[in-house]
């Protein structure tokens, strides 16, 4: 992907790094223009880093005209039990890759709870969570949906490309579902391997059954992330900004 515009301000936000017991070092962060409105929170899959999606910044930039600020979290080192308990950069640990193998829970629950940290730090620098985009890639997607779909703070979009929804389970149990309106993306590639293309069907499936209206876009992609991908969702989130603004005039 392609580097950071050179004229993005890469000034560290006081205090970001909290919570230190989960994040290791401070997220990347890159704005359009000074007192950025909107917010863009990207979380990377499993053994990346935040450097992995920075060329998103020149990707989405211009999908308001408003300035934006875009945070690159960086996921913890931790042993991983799928590969063999080799450490890399994850946000939670991975037991298997079949529907029915454990997941890890309190990892997944952890790794939720420090992303929503994150959005109410926003608020404290002039964005509320209403102003906010969350997504991610792979296993950052399944903590960025986890996040939105079950967390306490209303959102202006969910984006989860080549993921799936963990701890399903959770959605029978009452959870507050503020983000039931939320506008939701979900991208796969249909010759997806490493996550099948089955767990974004589910995935939709489940959101449908809850209420929650989203939108699949499937690509003839393994795991990665095509141009038309970035242009479609380019296209949804400027429509769901756009509608975020015409909501807050009126």
């Amino acid at each position: 992907m392609p580097a950071p515009r050179r004229n993005f301000s890469t000034a560290m936000v006081p205090g970001y790094n909290s919570p230190m017991s989960f994040f290791e070092q401070p997220a990347l962060q890159y704005a359009t223009g000074p007192h950025p409105h909107y917010a863009f929170i990207w979380l990377h899959g499993l053994g990346a880093d935040g450097h992995d999606f920075a060329g998103f910044v020149e990707t989405f930039a211009g999908i308001t005209p408003k300035a934006m600020r875009f945070i690159f979290p960086h996921a913890p080192t931790q042993a991983v039990a799928l590969n063999g308990g080799v450490h890399m950069p994850a946000w939670f640990d991975l037991y298997g890759t079949r529907p029915e193998d454990p997941q890890d829970e309190a990892g997944i629950q952890r790794a939720s709870l420090a992303i929503t940290d994150l959005i109410r730090e926003q608020a404290g620098h002039g964005i509320p969570a209403e102003r906010i985009i969350l997504g991610g890639f792979s296993q950052g997607g399944a903590v960025a949906l986890y996040t939105a779909l079950t967390g306490p703070q209303h959102l202006a979009a969910c984006v989860g490309l080549s993921t799936y929804l963990p701890l399903a389970h959770r959605f029978a149990e009452g959870l507050p579902h503020v983000n039931d309106r939320t506008p939701v993306f979900l991208g796969h590639g249909t010759d997806d391997l490493m996550v099948p293309y089955a767990f974004a069907l589910k995935t939709h499936a489940l959101l449908g059954t809850h209420g929650i209206t989203a939108e699949l876009h499937s690509y003839p992609i393994a795991h990665d992330i095509s141009d038309t991908e970035t242009d479609d969702l380019r296209t949804f989130l400027a429509r769901a900004l756009a509608r975020n603004d015409l909501a807050a005039r009126g």
